[in-house]
């Protein structure tokens, strides 16, 4: 056994630190001078000609209020130019809400989206346990245009993406921008002790888990707009960046983890807690049964049919990240050497392919082959999955990051 690949050993958490302090400093020339976030290139060089989007500035926001949080120096003007940014040129102040980005010119992208609004949430609350002073009129402005018209308080769910002028609601509805907001609501009840929001979290958990459950466990991620799942969403698009066709195995391993941090922070006691501790594990192993070395090769491929074939063989580096982080939680729940094991096997597959060791940071993509491309997401757009993997694993597992770290659960 290699001791830094071994969970909870002192060879392990030096090996999560130096990816930690790699990964921060790859990326501290992302954002812009107006405030939002460029897309970094393969060395981290800002993408000047490509659109600097609102998930993306949230996600760097989040970051660097992590760096704050963990002691870096220099990190508060970063922050301050992102918070900046967010209430700036990415937020509409004729119509609510935050725009979907704004391209190289400034010149805001069409429509509003939840997934987006989502991370402002996020972004607001770490970046207010970081201290920085727009923080809280940052996330007032996010929930309350959350509220308003992203949040279904009748059924427990959020609705996908709006027109710019928020009047008119796509039909479509969709399983990612509800993950990522149960992630916020963590966040927010967490940050501001409001656990209206631990209870949202938990009525999405329990429509995806009756979801997953009468799916064998493999996650439906569309649905019409009357939340009829369609599982054939995108078949002939099956590639699609944001919505791609069948089961995501990389999402099935992220509900599984959430599902865990809300059950662990919601029930006291353990007969409470059963029924979702046992989702969380079927939902973790369905993903890891269906997608690693799937194909003979190394890694998690990205998505399969819903007999569990594999679709797309691409190895995307945030599935990777989520099967550390899940890992590890299962493990300390659980204290079954199976997930310890998993552990061991996902921060060896991550040396050996996805650290860029050149240029300090992941490979966001590789094929089949464990070689790298660029299909779906061209360079390195952020950091946000590979930086909170290195944390993650290090801190309690009833607390979202941002609190974990400020709270001192290590």
């Amino acid at each position: 056994m290699i001791k830094k690949y071994q969970f909870g050993t002192e060879e392990n958490k030096l090996f999560l630190s130096s990816i930690e302090k790699d990964l921060l400093s790859f990326a501290k020339g992302c954002f812009a001078p107006t405030g939002s976030s460029y897309y970094l290139d393969d060395d981290g060089t800002p993408m000047v000609e490509k659109s600097r989007e609102t998930w993306i500035t949230s996600r760097m926001v989040h970051s660097y209020s992590l760096a704050k949080l963990l002691g870096y120096k220099n990190v508060d003007s970063l922050i301050d130019r992102g918070v900046d940014g967010l209430l700036g040129e990415l937020k509409d102040d004729i119509n609510g809400g935050f725009y979907a980005g704004v391209d190289k010119n400034g010149k805001p992208l069409e429509n509003k989206a939840c997934y987006a609004h989502a991370f402002v949430i996020l972004a607001a609350c770490s970046s207010k346990l970081a201290g920085c002073k727009k923080a809280d009129l940052l996330l007032n402005e996010a929930l309350k245009i959350f509220d308003d018209k992203f949040w279904d308080e009748e059924i427990g769910l959020c609705s996908d993406t709006w027109n710019t002028e928020f009047t008119v609601c796509d039909p479509y509805r969709g399983l990612n921008a509800n993950m990522h907001t149960v992630e916020a609501f963590l966040a927010v009840a967490d940050t501001l002790k409001d656990e209206k929001y631990r209870v949202r979290a938990g009525r999405i958990i329990d429509h995806v888990i009756s979801w997953a459950e009468n799916n064998n466990w493999r996650i439906p991620e569309h649905f019409k707009e009357n939340w009829e799942v369609d599982l054939e969403y995108n078949t002939d698009k099956k590639a699609d960046q944001f919505k791609p066709y069948g089961a995501t195995c990389g999402h099935g391993i992220e509900w599984a983890r959430l599902i865990l941090q809300w059950t662990l922070s919601t029930f006291k006691d353990d007969k409470d807690r059963t029924d979702y501790l046992s989702a969380a594990t079927k939902l973790y192993n369905r993903a890891i049964i269906d997608g690693w070395n799937a194909d003979g090769n190394k890694g998690i491929v990205y998505t399969t049919s819903w007999d569990g074939k594999p679709i797309i063989h691409d190895r995307m580096h945030w599935v990777l990240a989520e099967a550390i982080n899940t890992s590890s939680f299962l493990y300390r729940v659980t204290k079954d050497e199976k997930y310890a094991d998993d552990y061991y096997e996902f921060m060896e597959y991550l040396d050996m392919y996805l650290l860029d060791k050149e240029k300090h940071s992941w490979h966001h993509q590789l094929d089949m082959n464990n070689k790298v491309i660029n299909t779906v997401w061209p360079g390195k757009p952020d950091i946000y999955h590979a930086l909170q993997s290195s944390l993650i694993p290090q801190y309690g597992l009833d607390t979202s990051i941002a609190a974990a770290i400020k709270e001192n659960k290590r």
